[in-house]
């Protein structure tokens, strides 16, 4: 493949202005790289950052947090959000155990097989932890390659296949070169290539890119308003897992019903938990973490994790 006028600018400027990050570093497993990526999932850095260092010094292995009850993963996801991925990553930890002898497999089939583990995930994780040449599509690279090469403000809601071939197609030869060029479009849309205030003058890339160019077109579609929260399901299903989270023993009912004053909305969120394996409620009427108390209570993932 012919060598990209886009290479040398974007990795000289990423060598530059790379985050200093953690799961970064040289020496980080392929499992703590997992962890990171599963963490930044809809979730910034700065969030993920601190809850990260302490997972990873808790659990440094797969078969560490494989030990412990799921419901311990949930508690120490703590304000992350979504915390059915702390399920999904304890699953996934559980079958790398069981399956894989607590190493995590670098092949993408094997990979794609884990709870939680999409084309995304296994990508970013070949190409971050093993130097591989594989197209790694996040939000940030759709918007950067979106724009440097078609001219329009965004990607579409979802990965196509057309994307998925530009990318590849746009990788370096060589594979540890593609694994950086791979995180640097990724920073580049991070930091500069921004969803609403792209800073164009320090672009590396500026020169070439066709939405500059035609003098940065808005978006055909209208963006999509910001989820509401307050007030809502989520809200109170989070109210629910605070109250969970931080306490040492089951929790007696009267306590949930203190965490939120609709009764027939706190009845439904409390519900919905127990159905994604997130609360359990003991024979006594008490409530838990799954795993956390009672006869299930260590290294078994719940029902429907993955």
């Amino acid at each position: 493949m012919p060598v990209s006028p886009l290479h040398a600018p974007l990795l000289d400027w990423y060598a530059a202005h790379a985050r200093d990050l953690p799961w970064r570093q040289p020496g980080v497993s392929a499992w703590d790289v997992l962890v990171s990526e599963v963490m930044l999932q809809q979730t910034p850095v700065a969030r993920v950052l601190p809850v990260w260092l302490e997972w990873t010094a808790r659990w440094p292995t797969a078969a560490a947090l494989a030990a412990e009850a799921p419901g311990e993963a949930v508690r120490a996801w703590g304000r992350l959000g979504y915390p059915r991925r702390a399920l999904r990553l304890h699953a996934a930890a559980v079958v790398v155990t069981e399956q894989h002898g607590g190493e995590l497999p670098d092949e993408l089939a094997a990979l794609r097989t884990l709870p939680g583990v999409g084309a995304y995930t296994a990508a970013a994780v070949l190409s971050f932890a093993h130097g591989r040449r594989h197209a790694v599509l996040d939000t940030n690279v759709r918007r950067v390659l979106a724009r440097v090469g078609d001219g329009v403000e965004n990607a579409g809601p979802s990965a196509t296949a057309a994307e998925y071939a530009r990318a590849e197609a746009l990788l370096p030869d060589d594979p540890g070169e593609a694994a950086r060029w791979a995180v640097a479009t990724m920073e580049l849309g991070a930091l500069v290539c921004t969803a609403r205030a792209p800073r164009c003058s320090e672009c590396p890339v500026a020169d070439a890119c066709r939405w500059r160019a035609a003098g940065y077109p808005a978006a055909q579609t209208q963006a999509r308003r910001p989820q509401a929260f307050a007030g809502t399901d989520r809200q109170v299903r989070g109210r629910l897992m605070a109250v969970l989270r931080t306490a040492s023993e089951p929790v007696p009912r009267d306590l949930l019903d203190e965490a939120w004053h609709l009764p027939e909305q706190r009845e439904r969120a409390l519900a919905a938990l127990a159905a994604d394996g997130l609360a359990s409620e003991l024979p006594d009427g008490r409530w838990c973490l799954p795993g956390t108390h009672g006869p299930a209570a260590a290294g078994v993932a719940p029902a429907g994790a993955g």
